[in-house]
């Protein structure tokens, strides 16, 4: 499989789109999934692109995080700006990773992804808990490239 529309089904992607919004809902966080064919570059330089293509880099606590695959490449990355990353255990993006890739293994893409924004969720809310005022600052869609 190597094309982004094969990657999830429709409503695949419907239930990765309420994960995240799920996630989001006891946090000041943002969670965004973008799904790529594939990359020539180093898959965590071109998450770092899209990072900062998507203005996950301009949320006003600096705690966003994506979870960026390259379909054909068979990679994928999780990326948390800094705000979050300061915060979490050293080995939590790479405690996070296995969860998913152990799913992704098995050709079960829509449970990793929602392992991995439910995991990411979690570490939001304890360190960014929701605020009265807090707006949702991206949006929730899957993003292609």
């Amino acid at each position: 499989m190597s094309k982004v529309e094969n990657f999830l089904t429709p409503e695949e992607e419907q239930a990765v789109v309420e994960a995240i919004r799920l996630a989001e809902l006891e946090t000041s966080g943002e969670i965004r999934v973008h799904i790529e064919k594939e990359t020539d570059l180093v898959p965590f330089d071109r998450a770092l692109e899209v990072f900062n293509f998507l203005k996950m880099d301009a949320t006003e606590l600096k705690n966003g995080v994506l979870i960026y695959v390259a379909v054909k490449n068979k990679s994928f990355v999780i990326c948390g700006d800094k705000g979050i990353n300061d915060l979490v255990s050293t080995d939590f993006w790479d405690s996070t990773k296995e969860i998913m890739a152990s799913h992704f293994k098995t050709g079960n893409f829509k449970q990793g992804l929602i392992d991995g924004i439910s995991k990411a969720g979690d570490q939001l809310k304890k360190y960014f808990p929701f605020q009265e005022n807090d707006t949702n600052e991206l949006s929730n869609e899957i993003s292609k490239g």
